[in-house]
């Protein structure tokens, strides 16, 4: 990862302590990796955890929720929006490997920091939430305390003795510094540092003791940032705090026992969508654009409604049901409003507003067979296998296709023939692309040609009955399939994608790319999912690891 780095012009604007921070972050990013010593033993636990940054930097949602959380704002203040965003690094935007401080970006966080500075010494209600009253204890004695217990929440960590008197100097050369009352401008000056700090912008990881495996346990307010970070997306509360402090996070047993705690919260809610909502690619359901000659229902409203409808069906799955990836493929359970109920052929319980329905079991399954994936995949006259059948092959099987080949050409409309004949007699079998197309993409998107451009269920597409079966290389055979709901059946039966999911949901909690030496784990994990485990008890399992609470040693560049 890129340490954190800025211009000179820049550079000249950042307190000293600020520019400290960053020498000491270079100085322990882990530039040559190399093995430590040990029995073979040793080397083999060593080797069982990937090598990894120890300072992932917040994503910019992460950003703006701990600052909510450090000032005790009731929202998160919006300055993201205006930031360099980041560079797409796969399927989940906190993949550390793409989450790099560019010039631009650092620039970015220093107006944040200055802007939320003087925000919030403006607002006495603010100021009040976060600096002790006076109660004659002297203004020294209250910058002292306050210093400690927001530096403790920027930093995610109580600050050394050399921290706390850097950031007093701070305090205390303000007032030469900004007009106004000195004490408020050793606030804001002292804010504006933290808000810059390497120590807030990254989750620094210093722990550099190895166990007598090898592998480095995290120190507790690490593994507590960790914890909270992967399933609430932002800083620890103070109930964090205080079980890092009594050693409670020490253990997996501890950690499990406060992740269950966390995923009874509703911030939880919001991470386990944040993963299905890129997973799924939910955004594409927003800006769909389906001919209205052809399908006058397809309001440009019915956007926010597809990926409304599911959110709650994830949520009912995950936190109702306490399904997994079996229910995320097969349940029928849906949520609907009038715009949606035509779609689906139900009635609209609540009129306007979504109500739970029960879909036709001859019809619909989970949710590869739920209007927003179909649309989503589908042009604007007609269903889109290609697309549906890539879909599935990367998001639910993690099947590695090669990259399509450039300025394809839409493929020509043919009368007399439906969608899948056309499909299958460009790239179907007796074609140049018969071995992907043929093999791994034309049959997963076949599965779903019951349902036309904006999802609508069908038996015929053109004036032609709807042929829906075929076969996919599954668990080292062919296996037959009649129609999306047979296909959805084998999906959540079999090895490939339960094992695709466990590595998806090990990438989005672990914050970076599955490596060879996450194999083990993920066969174990895509196991138990295929026999029923649960999305929940899943995040516990990747919590309890030791991928999770330790790290593989290296040796750092001096």
């Amino acid at each position: 990862m890129e340490i954190l780095s800025a211009p000179s012009s820049v550079m000249r604007r950042i307190p000293t302590l600020l520019r400290a921070g960053a020498l000491v972050l270079a100085c322990l990013s882990p530039a040559c990796v190399g093995t430590i010593g040990g029995s073979s033993e040793d080397q083999a636990a060593v080797q069982s955890i990937p090598e990894r940054s120890a300072f992932p930097r917040l994503t910019h949602a992460q950003w703006e929720n701990s600052v909510r959380d450090v000032l005790r704002l009731d929202a998160p203040p919006g300055f993201s929006a205006s930031f360099t965003g980041d560079p797409l690094g796969g399927v989940f935007d906190n993949n550390e490997a793409v989450l790099s401080v560019t010039p631009n970006l650092w620039a970015d966080y220093q107006r944040a920091a200055e802007e939320l500075a003087s925000l919030v010494v403006s607002d006495p209600a603010k100021v009040d939430a976060l600096v002790p009253a006076d109660e004659g204890q002297g203004n020294e004695a209250r910058a002292r305390a306050f210093i400690e217990a927001v530096g403790k929440r920027a930093y995610r960590r109580p600050l050394t003795a050399p921290e706390i008197n850097q950031l007093v100097a701070l305090f205390n050369e303000a007032p030469s510094l900004i007009d106004g009352d000195p004490f408020l401008a050793g606030v804001e000056h002292v804010l504006s540092a933290l808000f810059q700090s390497p120590h807030f912008i990254y989750r620094v990881e210093g722990t550099r003791t190895p166990r007598p495996d090898g592998l480095i346990p995290l120190g507790p307010y690490e593994r507590a940032a960790r914890l909270s970070y992967l399933l609430w997306n932002t800083m620890p509360d103070d109930v964090l705090f205080e079980a890092a402090a009594a050693g409670e996070l020490d253990t997996q047993e501890g950690l499990r026992t406060h992740a269950e705690r966390m995923l009874a919260d509703p911030q939880a809610r919001d991470v386990v969508l944040a993963f299905h909502r890129q997973l799924f690619d939910f955004r594409k359901f927003e800006d769909l654009y389906k001919d209205p000659a052809v399908f006058p229902e397809f309001v440009p409203e019915i956007g926010k409604d597809l990926v409304r409808e599911a959110e709650l069906f994830v949520e009912d799955v995950v936190f109702e049901q306490e399904g997994g990836l079996t229910a995320l493929l097969t349940s029928r359970t849906a949520f609907v409003n009038d715009r949606l109920a035509g779609i689906y052929e139900v009635d609209a319980p609540n009129g306007a507003e979504f109500g739970k329905v029960e879909l036709d079991a001859e019809k619909r399954s989970g949710i590869l067979t739920r209007a927003g994936f179909l649309a989503a995949n589908g042009t604007a006259r007609a269903s889109d296998p290609i697309h549906r059948g890539v879909f599935v092959n990367l998001r639910v099987l993690c099947a590695r296709l090669p990259p399509p080949p450039n300025n394809v050409p839409p493929l020509p409309p043919v009368e007399g023939k439906t969608t899948r004949e056309i499909v299958a007699s460009h790239t179907g079998k007796g074609t140049c692309g018969a071995s992907c197309h043929g093999t791994l993409i034309n049959p997963a998107g076949f599965a779903f040609e019951n349902y036309d451009a904006i999802g609508r269920y069908r038996a015929e597409d053109n004036g032609f009955p709807v042929d829906a079966a075929d076969a996919y290389p599954l668990g080292g055979g062919m296996a037959s399939f009649s129609d999306a709901l047979t296909w959805s059946q084998l999906l959540a039966e079999s090895r490939e994608a339960n094992e695709c999911f466990a590595k998806n949901w090990l990438e989005f909690a672990y914050g970076r790319d599955a490596e060879v030496e996450d194999a083990k784990f993920i066969a174990k994990l895509g196991e138990a999912s295929r026999t029923g485990m649960s999305v929940k008890e899943l995040l516990l399992e990747l919590v309890s690891s030791d991928a999770f609470s330790t790290r593989r040693p290296v040796e750092v560049a001096q």
